[in-house]
């Protein structure tokens, strides 16, 4: 008899699983883990963060799915370095099984569990999960990893079929599970943390909520690229925290899309393509993890870095409405529309003349989708030190932005309501009211909303002059 492990992290489901899979077809006894980690939660300054009740409601309903086969998931709380080499010893554990993950800290982890597990002669096996290819499956012809994504999607479009696509049959073997009496969960208040506003957000949580949400965007989903840009529209598919938190399967919105011959279908598939690249890049460069610039010459960009700037910004509080907007977006839910994340990256960078990393860090903090490979490459990419960043002397403009992609002002009137009485021409410079419109509608510059902090026009001359001046 073999009894195997399956150690549970950002893969919190329980079907088209790879390390279930494999653990289930090679093991008589089937063992299910999931640690919230220590080593991770005690970073968390803020303990009512989205991100931990989401991943407590999907394990808590990946434990009610593993307990009506029989089996079970086994939650601790503690370091998951120590916690998996002690319980594979307790329960007799002869091979662990997980999924891939990319980020150094974890890869450090990782490595620390298999030397202790390879102690007690304990085999440790990893399987590629969470994309579509990973690492070295997509290379140019002289064997050396893209830079550029155009070429490197051509590449893996050209490489994707259906064979890579293709569902684990967990059910076939769910039989193995070992069968546990259940347990109990640990709540979030004993780990020291408190409900947040996510159930009155209504963002459907687990296995479940990832179906819901994935079949309400197959209904749409050929819409997709014409509706992507706006943020007042139901144009995106906001599956981005299950596919970080692995509640669906990546496998399985890649084989939708690339089965339907529509172009929304297809701009999806490539979306599900940019998310495989940020995790290549972060394979092959791991320094970007550290804070380092892709493009060593802008490591050193002299950046003013206001702090009162800064606040600002993360306040929603700069006088530009659609930027404004975005940021109490990301503060009141934990979530931010892609488009108005290149909109606030370039302003607090490019008009605010702020470090990146410290939009990155502020992203960190407060993203429920946060995922280390594509909140970098996205502030890289807006700050123009990534691999196909945009050019640097490229800036975008956020009241042309805002007239663009909220033409209305549907978007920024549900987020900043001090500006509800604008018209949808006012309302993207409302700076530029008359005193007398003003008073009119009851609203005043200065005093309900702020003035703008900075002039779009000089400061985008200076950004020009930060960034020319590294370029000499």
């Amino acid at each position: 008899m073999t009894n195997a492990l399956v150690w549970f992290r950002r893969d919190l489901r329980d079907f088209d699983h790879a390390a279930l899979y494999y653990a289930l077809k090679n093991a008589t006894q089937v063992h299910c883990i999931f640690v919230f980690d220590t080593e991770i939660l005690d970073k968390l300054a803020d303990k009512q963060d989205r991100r931990v009740e989401f991943i407590w409601e999907s394990v808590q309903e990946l434990k009610t799915a593993l307990q009506k086969n029989g089996g079970d998931l086994t939650v601790k709380y503690g370091l998951a370095r120590n916690i998996i080499p002690e319980y594979s010893l307790e329960a007799n554990i002869h091979k662990v099984f997980c999924n891939h993950d990319y980020e150094p800290n974890a890869i450090s982890r990782d490595a620390d569990v298999a030397t202790q597990l390879a102690k007690h002669n304990i085999e440790f096996y990893t399987f590629k999960d969470q994309v579509i290819f990973e690492k070295d499956e997509v290379l140019t012809l002289n064997n050396k990893p893209y830079s550029v994504f155009t070429p490197y999607k051509n590449a893996h479009l050209k490489k994707l079929n259906d064979y890579y696509l293709k569902p684990y049959p967990v059910d076939l073997y769910i039989k193995n599970l070992a069968k546990m009496a259940p347990s109990d969960l640990i709540s979030l208040e004993d780990m020291g943390f408190i409900r947040t506003n996510l159930s009155a957000m209504r963002l459907p949580t687990g296995m479940s909520g990832g179906k819901q949400l994935l079949q309400d965007f197959e209904n749409r989903m050929h819409q997709y690229k014409e509706a992507r840009d706006f943020p007042a529209i139901k144009g995106v598919s906001y599956l981005s925290v299950h596919l970080r938190f692995g509640t669906v399967s990546i496998r399985h919105c890649a084989m939708q899309a690339r089965h339907r011959e529509d172009i929304g279908s297809q701009s999806w598939l490539n979306e599900l393509v940019w998310r495989d690249f940020y995790f290549q890049i972060l394979h092959h460069n791991p320094q970007v993890a550290a804070g380092r610039a892709y493009k060593i010459e802008f490591e050193d960009l002299a950046f003013p870095n206001n702090e009162l700037l800064f606040k600002a910004w993360c306040d929603g509080k700069t006088g530009f409405p659609l930027v404004d907007a975005a940021m109490r977006q990301l503060n009141q839910t934990g979530f931010m529309h892609n488009r108005l994340r290149m909109v606030a990256a370039s302003f607090l960078i490019k008009d605010l003349l702020i470090d990146w990393r410290w939009g990155e860090q502020y992203f960190a903090e407060k993203l429920i989708d946060f995922d280390l490979s594509a909140n970098n490459g996205g502030w890289q990419w807006a700050a123009s030190t990534g691999c196909d960043a945009q050019p640097w002397f490229r800036i975008f403009n956020p009241v042309t932005q805002s007239e663009r992609f909220d033409p209305a002002g549907k978007f920024i009137r549900k987020y900043v309501p001090e500006l509800v009485s604008c018209s949808d021409k006012e309302i993207h410079a409302p700076w530029l009211i008359p005193p007398l419109r003003q008073k009119l509608i009851g609203m005043q510059i200065g005093v309900d909303y702020p003035q703008p902090i900075v002039d779009h026009v000089a400061q985008r001359a200076l950004a020009l002059d930060l960034y020319n001046s590294v370029k000499k």
